[in-house]
């Protein structure tokens, strides 16, 4: 097998409303390059927030008491700690300048996915400005894969990816917050190794993987290149829907040993 990633190149600031779709045809005709069949589109969650108007302002929210205690420990913005809370189920862990929830969408990341980079307000007063993640990532890649699909006539894979931290690594990583038209894991139990031994455990995040790769591509500063095309993966939708979407990489908490 052999992956290639491509950057789309001219992808324009977003705003909420954009068609993506139509934004990743005219980046890819200015590159004198077209999606093929059985590509897998991968894009940033930040501009898909983007279009879906997913911003805050933090001048509007009235912390709870809940907040500026939680605020005091943390040394974060009391508004901002409590939009963290009102995205999220469960505090995981904190400590000064670090705040790990566990999402509504069910992602341990740090402050819910509520980001403050790469965006600017109209009235230019940008520490008050916030972009949550998607209300339903799997649903915003679905209708961007359909989109992409029906215009094309072509067979796609879409990743939503998040850049999120890991509990035994440093740095951050891409991760698929948002998967349509294949299964994010790929589950190798009961095939054979070369040996002919059974293999009893193993599964792999193929989401993740294109994902991280994706975001090497992407970059994480002034790159403007939120979208990447991965060609040689050949995605497959499954015909169970409890395959489908990101839920399969998401480990369930009673199997977390480290919660």
């Amino acid at each position: 097998m052999r992956l290639t990633f491509i950057a789309v190149e001219n992808i324009p600031m977003v705003q909420p409303g954009d068609d993506l779709a139509t934004l990743i045809d005219q980046g890819l005709e200015t590159m004198g390059e077209v999606l093929q069949d059985d590509d897998v589109i991968v894009i940033a969650q930040k501009i898909i927030s983007k279009a879906e108007n997913r911003y805050l302002d933090l001048s509007k929210v009235e912390p709870s008491d809940e907040a500026i205690e939680l605020a005091l420990e943390v040394d974060k913005d009391p508004r901002k700690v409590q939009a963290i809370l009102d995205e999220s189920r469960e505090v995981i862990r904190k400590r000064p300048g670090v705040l790990i929830v566990e999402q509504k969408l069910g992602f341990v990341q740090a402050n819910a996915g509520i980001d403050q980079s790469n965006i600017i307000s109209e009235n230019g007063d940008d520490d008050d400005l916030c972009l949550l993640l998607p209300i339903d990532p799997d649903k915003s890649a679905a209708d961007l894969r359909n989109e992409v699909s029906a215009r094309h006539n072509i067979n796609v894979g879409v990743i939503i990816n998040d850049s999120i931290g890991r509990a035994w690594r440093i740095g951050s990583l891409g991760l698929a917050i948002g998967v349509a038209g294949f299964t994010a894991l790929e589950d190798y139990i009961g095939q054979t190794d070369i040996y002919g031994r059974e293999l009893l455990v193993t599964q792999v995040g193929a989401a993740d993987e294109m994902a991280a790769g994706a975001s090497l591509v992407m970059g994480q500063t002034d790159e403007k290149t939120p979208v990447v095309i991965v060609r040689g993966y050949k995605p497959r939708d499954p015909e169970d829907k409890s395959l489908r979407g990101v839920a399969p990489l998401l480990r369930p908490k009673d199997m977390d040993l480290f919660r």
